[in-house]
């Protein structure tokens, strides 16, 4: 997962839900694509373990200024963002459940 991206800060009002009080996983998906299905048991799954974090899933095609914005390029795209809103980490692909867990610690921490 890449690095914190300082620039870029996102709230419960952009993302369509409320922030975790710790940590949000934040995963732009698509309808057909079956790598977003994983992924979302995958942070679903991460979420549930730590207190404090949530797991937003945006659908691309409903969201392409925000998509845009943020310069998602495929699905599924994952950010972590820290309790404050900022982006902490992003990948896109299916991630790892060991990288999500490593980036949520990142995010956590700082």
């Amino acid at each position: 997962m890449r690095k914190r991206d300082d620039e870029a800060r996102l709230d419960a009002a952009g993302i369509g839900a409320e922030l975790g009080e710790r940590a949000t996983l934040v995963q732009f998906s698509s309808a057909f694509c079956q790598p977003c299905r994983a992924t979302r048991r995958i942070l679903a799954e991460v979420a549930g373990m730590v207190d404090g974090v949530a797991h937003v899933e945006i659908d691309a095609e409903d969201r392409l200024e925000l998509v845009r914005r943020l310069g998602v390029l495929r699905t599924p795209t994952v950010l972590v963002l820290d309790r404050h809103g900022a982006i902490v980490r992003r990948a896109s692909g299916q991630p790892r459940k060991a990288d999500v867990i490593a980036a949520l610690g990142a995010a956590v921490s700082d």
